[in-house]
């Protein structure tokens, strides 16, 4: 028997899916708001959710992350009575197990909720404690993210370390393709076998073929010797083709047959070779609009996109901001030999306030530098971080202050009354420096008030008014 929870506000459609669910002998519940619904989510473990888009209170699409984040992790199945390609696609995206629009017969709603339903205990049956291994597998493997959009991506890791299809993993530059591509395949049954790595995009067009299919001794001028190409060296085991839209058209015809019949022949060679290898492709670029411009193969794209998973930019998933730093540092200390460091609540704020257009690997080289920049100073503030970081989360923080559109002109009496004078403006920046300056102060000191007055160049009596005044004691 599984359990079953209904959000929607049409009374009708809740009765209908709690009686239908009734009859196959599950136990089902319904909310008519958002709230309610949220509520009831959060509280109890469920095994599929039934979840309308359009809430008096609320927007459905809204509450799906959420709904899948708790403990039981339930499937959702999303109703609509509107229709919305883009909508369908961001549910999907968000890990929906399926989208069905209002109004729908028993039969229509039947074969859904069966299979959500069978494909939820089956998930449990070759994986009675989920969680645990998946978490413990993100940790050895080095993926850090606990954030929906990164859930969505390590159930679709765990699933395709479970086959023998092709993946496509796309992504921003920095996001962790190649991470992924050795999670997969460290975690499948090829694991002992060889995990071969081709740069599609630093291999000049002249030399591609050579390199993945290998070449005959003299088949061109340099090939001194017989050598095997990527393909060969893979053979039972793993070949990850990075940047694989930067693949030649010329190639692409001739790797679409390798992937159909694992035979191929070197360059220069009369003897077709045998590889067993498993496919696993990563792109940063669009490879639908290619296939549409004609710079891609179709049969090819279609071919490698057996199982697809799209890795989210970091500034989409903010909430694991906390959880990759504390690792880079540990990391990075213990690398370095260096005593651990903390961080301020102030140098979190600005990794998070920053948009990372170069994702983790940026964020990595960002607590390399405050590392650096930190020296020995027990603590990390945003001073120690990339002057353009510094500079973009402040422009930032300007943009966000910004008069509204509709705010008065300049030199009208309303914005003169708003507009503090230069001496204000200055005191207010005096007073923040200031105390940034005394919280560093005493994260280095320990407060040791001899030392602090030493390093600051101030009297024990101006050191004590001033941090009587900012209200920074020493921690006990």
């Amino acid at each position: 028997m599984a359990s079953v929870l209904v959000i929607d506000d049409n009374f009708v459609v809740c009765q209908l899916i709690v009686e239908l669910g009734q009859r196959m002998g599950h136990d089902v519940t319904y909310a008519l708001t958002f709230s309610d619904g949220v509520k009831e989510a959060t509280s109890k473990a469920f095994d599929l959710v039934f979840l309308d888009v359009r809430l008096p209170d609320g927007n459905g699409l809204e509450a799906l992350p959420q709904i899948r984040e708790t403990p039981s992790r339930p499937e959702v199945i999303i109703i609509t009575g509107a229709g919305d390609p883009d909508g369908a696609e961001l549910a999907i995206r968000n890990g929906a197990w399926d989208y069905i629009e209002k109004p729908f017969s028993d039969g229509a709603l039947k074969l859904p909720f069966v299979r959500a339903i069978q494909f939820r205990q089956q998930k449990a049956a070759h994986s009675p404690n989920h969680e645990a291994p998946q978490n413990e597998m993100t940790l050895k493997r080095g993926i850090i993210g606990n954030s929906p959009k990164m859930r969505v991506c390590l159930d679709l890791l765990a699933q395709a370390a479970n086959s023998e299809a092709s993946v496509l993993i796309t992504g921003e530059t920095g996001t962790g393709k190649e991470l992924f591509a050795r999670a997969i395949h460290k975690d499948s049954d090829r694991t002992d076998k060889a995990f071969v790595v081709v740069d599609c995009a630093a291999v000049t067009e002249t030399l591609v073929e050579s390199v993945l299919f290998g070449h005959e001794k003299g088949a061109f001028t340099g090939a001194h010797r017989t050598q095997d190409g990527m393909i060969r060296q893979a053979d039972k085991g793993t070949l990850f083709l990075d940047e694989v839209g930067e693949l030649p058209p010329s190639v692409q015809k001739a790797f679409l047959r390798v992937l159909q019949e694992h035979r191929f022949r070197p360059v220069g060679g009369e003897k077709e070779v045998h590889s067993s290898f498993r496919l696993i492709a990563a792109t940063n670029r669009n490879l639908e609009q290619m296939v549409q411009e004609d710079q891609f193969r179709k049969d090819l794209f279609f071919r490698i996109r057996s199982l697809t998973i799209e890795l989210p930019p970091l500034r989409e998933r903010t909430e694991d901001i906390k959880e990759l730093t504390t690792h880079l540092i540990a990391r990075q200390c213990e690398r370095q030999g260096r005593a651990p460091k903390e961080y301020s609540p102030e140098f979190l704020e600005s990794l998070t306030r920053y948009d990372w257009p170069g994702n983790v690997r940026e964020l990595v080289h960002a607590i390399e530098s405050a590392l650096i920049a930190a020296s020995s100073e027990p603590v990390l503030f945003p001073d120690h971080l990339p002057i353009h970081i510094r500079i973009q989360v402040a422009r930032a923080s300007v943009a966000k202050s910004a008069p509204p559109a509709d705010a008065p002109p300049p030199g009208t009496l309303e914005s003169s009354r708003q507009l503090p004078s230069l001496h204000e403006v200055r005191d207010a920046a005096l007073i923040e420096i200031e105390k940034d300056y005394l919280r560093r102060l005493a994260a280095v000191t320990g407060l040791d008030i001899k030392e602090a007055c030493r390093i600051s160049g101030l009297s024990r009596s101006r050191l004590y008014a001033l941090l009587k005044r900012h209200g920074i004691v020493r921690s006990t």
